[in-house]
């Protein structure tokens, strides 16, 4: 999964469609992210001893990857993410668009390091 705990996202389809925020969670299992403010939904609440009032809680709900796209650092548009090795042999995502790097995924390998 190229999408990481605290990268910025834009929804691309859905009731959210257009909407940015930061991921909380990454769910690689069920191809999920959980974004800040995206696809929220109301858990209603019996009254109890601990809350007394009860009522409705808003919270967000898991979203499926395929359906959000990381925002390039440089453009500031959203872009797909690719993969490639280092001179050294470490593992970097980079922007589709812009080619700018989004940091290291793994360390340096000796298998994929380049030696010219």
């Amino acid at each position: 999964m190229h999408i990481r705990k605290d990268d910025i996202v834009e929804v691309i389809t859905g009731d959210d469609r257009g909407k940015r925020g930061r991921v909380l969670a990454v769910y690689p299992g069920k191809g999920k992210v959980l974004v800040e403010g995206i696809n929220r939904v109301y858990k209603h609440m019996r009254p109890s001893r601990q809350n007394q009032q009860g009522g409705r809680l808003s919270k967000e709900m898991p979203v499926n990857v395929s359906n959000v796209q990381l925002i390039c650092p440089q453009t500031n548009k959203p872009t797909r993410v690719g993969i490639r090795f280092l001179p050294d042999g470490s593992k970097e995502r980079f922007s589709k668009k812009s080619g700018v790097s989004m940091g290291r995924v793994a360390p340096p390998r000796l298998a994929h390091a380049r030696t010219e």
